[in-house]
């Protein structure tokens, strides 16, 4: 009640801060007028004098009003759209890097133009991320007229392609796609493309060799489509480059073989709620009796516990056509929440192989990981993000918690008249489905389009046959057909339409309707199944009712749907029992409407866990990754290479020092004169020395190594810094790759330390931090050792070598019969040192040794 009454009295943030945009608004329509009168070229010219002010001082806070003027009178023109006052709110909520809220078919596109033109004034860019790739380039290439118009340049991202946007007839304002490359696509003053690319763009760049080769511009400024769904949905899963290790995959086939064999709830319990499956007694039996080993869990069988784990979730909790699809011979995994496949991404540790053993293809080599990330931190590297969504309101707390995103909601234009129909609940899932092919025929027949929205492809599959059979014509969309998607779409609002799509129709689909279809009441939104989570459903009921036009919607659940049979517990059944339900008869009752929203919010509950939990430990990841990314590009740079060699240098003798000389009773003078001589070639007396007077000892130390630094110098000449950011890299990256393994490691066996009542996560960051100092450590240690012990040979020393030595073999050749004697043979001697055969080949190749360079020794 206190609540209810505070909301009568006291305005939100909400409120208040729309009230606030009230006079800059204002100001922006009274600058109407004035840029209308304006010719194109003095209207196009407004940027340069926008650019000029900048530089003289004035902060783009000052010049929102001309800035949003000047977009609007040039939108006019181009696209033929005019902003609505609540769209320059959505603009102005985006420049001030915040959340802006509006409901779909509010026109979020031409809204982020705002935002976009006036933070690319800077020349820094500006990045507008989107979910997928056909909307990325829908929105560049309708938007980019403006930005031409006005002078800026616009590039567009891909999973395969890369553009910049020129004009293709500047008086009928239409552009094209121009290829080009990726760093060009980037270095644009506005950069569209997918959440995906950008994200993996920034791994790639920190994997190179060239700073020249670096892609991506400074993270400046971004504004996030879909932001819910990009920072959220997929915040669960982090971005991940790897390569094939020399893993074998035959034991994926056998264990497979022995799993599919046990029987559920006898052999092994499914716990689907948190996804997991357990072995019983019975199970571990027959996997040890199968196997041939005695006992599952013990510790040197632990990769095999893995694989039998692996295999029972891919059989019990990973469905074919829900979860992935097989094409081509291949496992390719369905994004849960747009119903789009994602070809290229595969589950982690071995999880995906687990289903390829299972759907009999090819299993490919298990991967482990080279550089990876969260969106989390991704994103929250930005100067300043801002995000667009219809329903972001729901996770506000998440927002403001790990990304300091506050969320604006935006009135509509107009008022919203969709007729959203409470849920129909039905006792069993044939039940629901027939009432659905009931409800299509009788609006059908009226002619009313109607959108029909499931949750997987294989339900999809299963409504178009229940309609075939009474003869409905209709158009299935799904990842399947993925192909003919404009086409569908575009006829889906036209009278007698009847489309069943999965969730790839839920979000960022615009549904033009067709002649006499307001006078049917629009159309008509049907949902099979209620998703877990609310924003799913809200976007799939936004698709009807745009822009204050006429619609509707109704959802259609049974007791057998997986949200209501996983979550929903026995409170639902037991009160439809009460109620008195028949067979086919539906239910409409408020407390099985708040019992599925706490379903809902339950699920949402727990993702938002999950990915907290994935934040918490990759925030340490992070720290370390840092770390290691600026000291790769500052060798890169190469004019940081030689101060960076200075510093390792100086970092192995004080970890020597304290290892032999400080922190020691017995000053250990052999023992530090050998590792001197082992790691920079020089030999040293240590007589005299103790820890008082070791301090000026160790100039001298470093003056010698110095002199034998600057003789290498001298000998190489130009090419010295190239040779030590070629080592360095390749140093750097070995470990790296080695050192991420590790994490992984450790991030699987720290959860087991909550048995002795100690904190994973502080464990976790613990071992973590002494983990990635060891890892330092050895860097600082193969640089040094690697730099003073190579060889360098002349190119004409090197010629003559091998003149001699093509010289001995003919001798070889002349004589006839037995080889001749030769003499003595000189002992070989190491010019670098040795190299192990599981060690990466210094030739840079990312290969083991024994796979490389080494194949013939």
């Amino acid at each position: 009640m206190i609540k209810f009454l505070m909301g009568k009295f006291i305005p939100s943030y909400n409120e208040r801060y729309l009230k606030t945009m009230s006079p800059m608004v204002k100001r922006i329509n009274e600058l109407e007028d004035k840029y209308a009168s304006m010719p194109d070229d003095i209207l196009a010219h407004q940027t340069n004098i926008l650019k000029e002010e900048l530089s003289s001082g004035t902060t783009n806070e000052h010049l929102i009003p001309s800035s949003f003027a000047i977009v609007r009178e040039t939108s006019k023109r181009t696209i033929g759209l005019r902003h609505f006052d609540v769209q320059l709110m959505g603009g102005y909520v985006l420049h001030k890097g915040k959340i802006s809220e509006m409901k779909t078919g509010e026109g979020k596109t031409v809204v982020a133009a705002l935002a976009l033109y006036i933070n690319a004034l800077e020349g820094k860019g500006a990045h507008l991320i989107t979910v997928n790739d056909y909307l990325a380039k829908r929105d560049a290439l309708w938007m980019s007229p403006i930005y031409l118009f006005l002078g800026l340049s616009v590039g567009v991202i891909q999973h395969e392609a890369s553009w910049t946007i020129e004009w293709d007839n500047k008086e009928q304002f239409t552009t094209k796609l121009i290829p080009c490359s990726r760093k060009e696509a980037y270095s644009a003053d506005i950069t569209y493309g997918t959440n995906n690319e950008f994200g993996f763009d920034y791994l790639r760049d920190n994997m190179r060799y060239q700073a020249e080769e670096y892609v991506q511009s400074d993270l400046n400024y971004a504004i996030v489509d879909e932001v819910d769904s990009i920072l959220i949905d997929e915040a669960r899963t982090p971005l991940i480059i790897s390569g094939p290790t020399d893993e074998k995959t035959d034991f994926y086939y056998t264990i497979n073989n022995v799993v599919k064999r046990l029987k559920r709830d006898i052999d092994y319990t499914v716990e689907e709620k948190h996804k997991s499956v357990k072995l019983t007694d019975e199970g571990i039996n027959i996997v040890e009796t199968s196997l041939k080993i005695s006992n599952l869990f013990d510790i040197n069988n632990i990769d095999t516990l893995h694989f039998v784990n692996n295999a029972l979730k891919a059989h019990s909790l990973f469905q074919k056509d829900t979860d992935y699809v097989i094409q081509n011979n291949q496992v390719i995994i369905v994004d849960e929440f747009t119903g789009r496949l994602m070809p290229g991404r595969r589950y982690s540790e071995g999880l995906h192989q687990a289903l390829e053993a299972k759907e009999d293809v090819t299993i490919e080599s298990e991967n482990q990981t080279l550089a990876s990330i969260t969106f989390q931190n991704y994103f929250r590297m930005y100067n300043k993000l801002a995000g667009m969504t219809g329903t972001a309101v729901t996770e506000a707390s998440e927002f403001k918690q790990i990304y300091n995103l506050d969320v604006i909601v935006i009135p509509t234009h107009r008022p919203m008249i969709r007729e959203d129909n409470a849920d129909l609940i039905y006792k069993t899932t044939k039940e629901k489905f027939n009432a659905i092919v009931k409800e299509i025929i009788e609006l059908h027949n009226i002619a009313k389009p109607i959108l029909v929205g499931t949750v997987s492809i294989e339900k999809s599959e299963y409504l178009s046959q229940l309609l075939k059979k009474k003869r409905v014509p209709h158009e299935v969309l799904n990842a399947k057909n993925h192909e003919r998607e404009a086409q569908i779409i575009a006829k889906a609002g036209d009278k007698g339409s009847v489309t069943i799509a999965t969730n790839m129709a839920g979000r960022g689909t615009d549904i033009k309707l067709g002649p006499g279809v307001l006078e049917l009441g629009g159309l008509h939104i049907i949902g099979t199944e209620r998703h877990e989570s609310r924003r799913v459903d809200n976007q799939l009921r936004g698709r009807s009712g745009r822009q204050g036009d006429m619609g509707s919607s109704n959802f259609f659940l049974s007791l057998e749907d997986d949200l209501l049979r996983i979550f929903g517990s026995e409170r639902i059944s037991s009160i439809m029992n009460k109620l008195g339900m028949k067979d086919g008869e539906p239910i409409e009752h408020n407390l099985i409407s708040k019992a599925i929203e706490n379903a809902q919010k339950k699920v949402e509950g727990m993702h938002f866990e999950i990915r907290k939990h994935l934040l918490d430990y990759d925030n340490v990841m992070n720290q370390q990754r840092v770390v290691i990314y600026a000291l790769r590009k500052d060798i890169l740079q190469e004019e940081a290479v030689e101060t960076i060699l200075d510093e390792t240098i100086a970092n192995v003798i004080d970890t020597l020092s304290e290892s032999y000389i400080k922190h020691t009773e017995i000053v250990e003078h052999a023992a530090f004169e050998d590792e001197i001589k082992k790691i920079f070639d020089i030999t040293i007396s240590m007589d005299g020395v103790n820890n008082k007077n070791f301090n000026e000892y160790k100039k001298r130390i470093v003056n010698l190594i110095k002199i034998k630094l600057q003789d290498k110098n001298d000998l190489m000449g130009t090419h010295f810094t190239k040779f030590l950011k070629f080592i360095m890299i390749n140093i750097i990256d070995s470990r790296w790759k080695d050192h991420l393994l590790s994490m992984d490691y450790l991030r699987d066996s720290v959860g087991l330390r909550g048995y002795g009542q100690k904190d994973p996560l502080i464990e976790y960051k613990k071992e973590a931090y002494n983990i990635f100092a060891e890892m330092i450590n050895r860097i600082n240690f193969e640089i040094s050792e690697f730099v003073f012990h190579v060889q360098i040979e002349k190119q004409a020393e090197v010629k003559m070598k091998e003149k001699q030595r093509n010289i001995k073999e003919e001798k070889k050749d002349i004589f006839s019969g037995e080889k001749t004697k030769q003499e003595k043979r000189e002992p070989l001697t190491r010019q670098m040192p040795k190299i192990g055969r599981n060690d990466p080949c210094p030739c840079g190749s990312g290969k083991k040794y024994k796979k490389c360079c080494g194949a013939n020794e």
